[in-house]
């Protein structure tokens, strides 16, 4: 039944990624964004491919950034953006731990550690520096708080699904096995719903970017884009960015929600020791599991 499923799985993520791979670069999103686009569907196949039709492909030309602007999507890229980067660093260290052969807990260190370190390093700081003025130093603080909650989230819904699923099946735990993708691909999808909520919260504090308009100044839409909410972003593209967080202003007349107040010390404090202590709860779990 399971080889059944994985077969029927593996054919629709294939025709899924060549989908977006060829389909996306005609949609005027940020090139990081494209490529978090590209590698999640990778493994979350059609799930990916329904995330990228739905919440970022330009449904009628010049109609992308009024379209991405409203909020819900906004999070869904700040979720890809954190599925893509700190999910192909976790899906990394899982394989090294598995060729290492490594006790249970410095597996799920090493899975962090990857994770976190490609995403943080990487996917957020350094393809993301433009927002702080091209400085990678300053662009590392701007990111680590807002990557850093956001992984925790990401890191247990991945944890529960793959640390009690992968003992059930035999051979799972072997990075050659196609079993071992599936159930790393089901992590992946999982951890992505548990880090939507996080992000939400993010994003509408102004932590974290959503989805992004980059169009050439030739491309751009005639429209005023300051009426839809968006702000002029120096970069080589001249870029147009929705603004969803990240010390960018709340959406204005262009369908999205109204944007919270930036959070206190204190509040920054207490999410982020929430975001701790469900990691914290969900490693002693598997790791019960795995007693």
């Amino acid at each position: 039944m399971l080889d059944g499923v994985m077969l029927l799985w593996f054919i629709l993520t294939a025709l899924s990624f060549v989908f977006v791979l060829v389909d996306i670069w005609r949609t005027p999103e940020a090139v990081v964004l494209k490529w978090s686009f590209v590698i999640l569907t990778a493994f979350a196949g059609p799930i990916g491919a329904f995330f990228y039709v739905l919440g970022c492909r330009e449904p009628l030309p010049n109609t992308h950034e009024e379209y991405v602007a409203a909020t819900w999507r906004q999070v869904l890229g700040s979720t890809m953006h954190c599925a893509a980067g700190d999910g192909l660093g976790i899906m990394a260290g899982a394989v090294v731990a598995s060729m290492l052969q490594l006790d249970p807990m410095l597996d799920i260190a090493i899975e962090y550690v990857f994770g976190f370190g490609f995403g943080w390093m990487f996917f957020q700081a350094f393809a993301m520096r433009d927002m702080a003025g091209g400085d990678y130093i300053k662009s590392l603080k701007m990111t680590f708080i807002p990557e850093f909650y956001s992984m925790n989230l990401l890191m247990a819904g991945m944890l529960l699904v793959s640390k009690s699923w992968m003992p059930e099946v035999e051979g799972s735990g072997d990075p050659a096995s196609a079993a071992f993708w599936f159930i790393m691909s089901m992590a992946l999808i999982a951890g992505f719903a548990w880090a939507y909520p996080m992000n939400w919260w993010l994003v509408t504090r102004h932590l974290k970017h959503g989805m992004m308009t980059v169009r050439k100044p030739e491309a751009a839409p005639p429209h005023d884009m300051a009426a839809m909410g968006t702000s002029e972003m120096p970069s080589e593209n001249h870029a147009k960015h929705a603004p969803a967080g990240g010390g960018h202003e709340g959406h204005g007349e262009g369908g999205g929600q109204a944007m919270g107040e930036k959070p206190t010390t204190g509040t920054l404090l207490a999410v982020g020791v929430f975001s701790v202590i469900v990691l914290v709860v969900c490693i002693a779990a598997v790791l019960t599991l795995d007693s």
